[in-house]
């Protein structure tokens, strides 16, 4: 039988789980997942790791050895997030082998506190890789202007990573100018392209709840006929501007050497707005090489009632470009919308880090007491 899922993937689209926990491990949910839903992929991000470890008891026995062992909470949290990502890469091998490494990838955050330190995004970067030790991983780095050369670095020592909180054409641009510097340098290394991946993680309904709470205000018919249209188009512009960099020369000179293209990955596929179709961010961006990583809740609605009807991103660019100059046209400023949520990406990431962090802690004193 067909299912959506499985037209996405006939499109050339990959489906990225956004979520990981022990309770998915261990319960076999996660493997339940790659067998009846076709998932291909897991992301995760400071959030998804508070919230795992905020729920049940799944952690106790290890959080009672980390005790046990004089464990601070920095180094807790490293062992139990790495620990789950290298259990999910395990999962996954069978599919990052059929697919020859494509999918079956596990993505792991740096540090956010880090955000804003290159170097010690480079050597948070390398740690997570060396401890994980799977060729399945992808590590993490935000698209801050401080990310863009650890970017680099990073590709450069032959480690594959997944760019997040992109928001703007501009810096998009930027990720793929970095990706690009960082096979060059592998290359001259002497690393084999070919087992280097990348994904930049383009964010999608987080630009149209900005815009649209910028677009009630103004309240105009013309400002209020643009509510929920940003978001897509912002995305679709950003696959042409994928397409014109794997079209340029440079671009083909690595291709040629072995390198993989980096893919467009759609996050932030939860539809905010519940008088939205709860696919919309799923439907409206199918291409060919591109990931989408999708909350459970989008997944089940998308097997259960999306409908894929094919390329829905390389005809709309006039259209997603006229929808973009519309907006400036009754005042929205797009470079203060995609600054704002960058800002605001970085620090939710760091909030969600800080509830991870005091999680483990009063996991710890609870172990301490129990001991």
């Amino acid at each position: 039988m067909s299912n959506a899922v499985k037209d996405l993937a006939a499109h050339g689209v990959s489906v990225w789980l956004d979520d990981l926990s022990r309770e998915l491990l261990e319960s076999g949910d996660l493997q339940k997942l790659i067998d009846e839903r076709n998932i291909l992929g897991v992301t995760t991000n400071p959030t998804i790791f508070a919230n795992a470890l905020a729920k049940g008891d799944r952690y106790q026995s290890q959080v009672d050895a980390l005790v046990a062992k004089g464990a601070d909470v920095d180094s807790a949290v490293f062992e139990i997030t790495t620990d789950d990502v290298r259990a999910a890469s395990d999962v996954f091998k069978p599919v990052f082998d059929a697919t020859n490494g494509q999918d079956g990838r596990v993505s792991i955050e740096v540090d956010p506190r880090l955000a804003r330190d290159t170097d010690g995004t480079i050597a948070s970067a390398k740690k997570l890789w060396a401890t994980v030790d799977r060729k399945n991983a992808m590590i993490k780095i935000p698209a801050s202007v401080e990310g863009l050369p650890a970017i680099t670095a990073v590709i450069a020592e032959g480690i594959s990573v997944n760019v997040t909180l992109i928001f703007s054409l501009e810096r998009y641009r930027a990720v793929m100018d970095a990706y690009q510097a960082g096979l060059e340098q592998a290359k001259a290394k002497g690393i084999d392209l070919s087992t280097i991946r990348s994904v930049a993680s383009f964010f999608v309904s987080r630009v149209d709840t900005e815009i649209d709470k910028r677009l009630t205000a103004i309240g105009t018919d013309e400002a209020l006929a643009l509510k929920s249209k940003a978001g897509v188009a912002n995305a679709q512009l950003a696959y042409q501007a994928y397409e014109e960099v794997i079209a340029a020369a440079r671009w083909q000179e690595l291709a040629a050497a072995g390198a993989h293209v980096q893919r467009p990955l759609w996050a932030s596929t939860g539809v905010k707005d519940p008088s939205l179709p709860d696919t919309l961010y799923v439907t409206e961006l199918v291409a060919k090489d591109t990931v989408n990583t999708m909350p459970g809740a989008t997944l089940e609605a998308t097997f259960d009632h999306g409908v894929i009807k094919g390329d829905s991103i390389t005809g709309n660019y006039a259209a997603a470009t006229e929808t973009m100059n519309a907006l400036a046209g009754v005042g929205i400023d797009y470079n203060d919308v995609v600054n704002l949520l960058e800002v605001e990406g970085l620090d939710k990431f760091e909030k969600s880090w800080s509830d991870l962090l005091g999680t483990v802690t009063d996991e710890l004193e609870r172990a301490k007491a129990r001991a």
